[in-house]
């Protein structure tokens, strides 16, 4: 008969400390929303350490401690503070069984190479860990703002219905106030009138300068390139004020022209960068194969340099309309009342009114920020396939 290797076990010197230190990051998050950030990270590394011996040397069974846990954190933040804190509580008690059970068995070197040291494991998820906590505390401002959006009652905060779900503690009224309000609905029209143009501008422009600046015999390339490129590098205060004694100048300050001219100069940066990118896997000997058939500049750009070229100038046109749709610095130094922005007006809306319809409108702009996003994706990824980076 053969002997089954057992399976091999962590200390609980390793194991217990760690479960301990993501207890008291726990322990931070809640004692800060209690007012007790130190107590929350004393009470939450105790406890979790706790937790862990717990599972692990006692209990034993995987499944039925994860889900006591859960259900006993539930039930704790069911009486702490409703609904809201009982999901949020049966969140961590999953999480923190899984996590035990997960570094006592030893799981968490199976997607590791075999040969890494203990501290090369430990870079290892600490690096994952981190981004994580980066991405975190990114999203959650947006993740906040969006449940807000749907308070029945003009407040920036959630008010106890709410946090009990309940119904009447929730309303459509800030969107429908976004909808039929005149203001809001004059700054859209200004910020759909403004941003396309400025975008076809910024494509027009930057996509020119990338082609050109992608040949090699083009002199002080690398000076014109970060030139073109400074609207992304140097502070938005000071190229509003900037453009503002520029085009107080010349007669473009507070025209329709003037803030179109200013949002393309701000969005070529990203059209020059992405099609720049785009143009790296491009096979110059198509140019010339075009030229020998008889084709000239016109229909080799149109014809064979573009559709090759394509996902990249789509992507940096979907960043220079976002840049545009949402810019409200340089509007307010070169533009005026008549090109009132969504995103000035949401400016006014929090300097003069506290107006709760901003949390409809800046959630309508996440909604529309993520499509435009998911599509620059898809088109990054069609671009590698067509370079032959990715597979089909």
């Amino acid at each position: 008969m053969v002997a089954l290797t057992p399976i091999s076990r962590t200390p609980v010197s390793f194991y217990v400390p760690v479960v301990a230190a993501a207890g008291a990051f726990a322990g931070l998050l809640v004692g800060t929303a209690q007012g007790s950030s130190l107590l929350g990270i004393i009470l939450g590394a105790a406890l979790m350490a706790a937790v862990a011996y717990v599972l692990t040397q006692i209990i034993r069974e995987e499944k039925a401690g994860i889900w006591g846990l859960t259900a006993l954190l539930a039930v704790a933040g069911f009486f702490m503070g409703g609904i809201a804190a009982a999901l949020i509580g049966a969140a961590f008690g999953w999480f923190f069984g899984w996590f035990s059970f997960w570094l006592y068995e030893g799981r968490y070197r199976a997607k590791v190479a075999p040969y890494l040291t203990p501290r090369q494991v430990l870079w290892h998820f600490t690096f994952r860990v981190i981004c994580g906590a980066i991405l975190v505390f990114l999203i959650t401002p947006i993740l906040v703002v969006m449940p807000l959006s749907f308070n029945a009652e003009d407040f920036f905060t959630f008010t106890p219905e709410m946090l009990r779900f309940d119904p009447a503690g929730y309303s459509m009224k800030h969107y429908e106030d976004f909808f039929t309000n005149s203001d809001w609905q004059g700054a859209l029209k200004n910020s759909i009138r403004i941003a396309p143009a400025a975008t076809l501008l910024s494509v027009g422009f930057g996509t020119l300068a990338a082609i050109g600046l992608s040949q090699p015999h083009v002199p002080f390339r690398r000076a014109i390139m970060a030139i073109l490129i400074s609207p992304m590098i140097v502070p938005l205060i000071i190229s509003a004020a900037g453009m503002y004694f520029f085009y107080s100048r010349i007669g473009l300050q507070g025209t329709y022209a003037g803030v179109v001219l200013a949002h393309a100069a701000l969005g070529i940066p990203f059209v020059i960068i992405t099609v720049t990118a785009t143009l790296v896997g491009f096979d110059n000997s198509l140019t010339r194969a075009a030229a020998n058939m008889g084709a000239n500049p016109v229909t080799t750009f149109f014809r064979v340099q573009m559709p090759l070229i394509l996902p990249g100038v789509i992507s940096g046109g979907l960043f220079a309309f976002i840049t545009s749709f949402d810019e409200v610095v340089v509007v307010l130094f070169v533009g005026s009342a008549g090109q009132k922005t969504l995103p000035w007006q949401m400016f006014t809306g929090l300097r003069e009114q506290i107006s709760p319809t901003i949390l409809a409108v800046a959630t309508i702009l996440v909604i529309v920020s993520i499509a435009l996003l998911t599509v620059v994706e898809l088109l990054r990824r069609r671009s590698e396939r067509l370079r032959g980076m990715s597979p089909a």
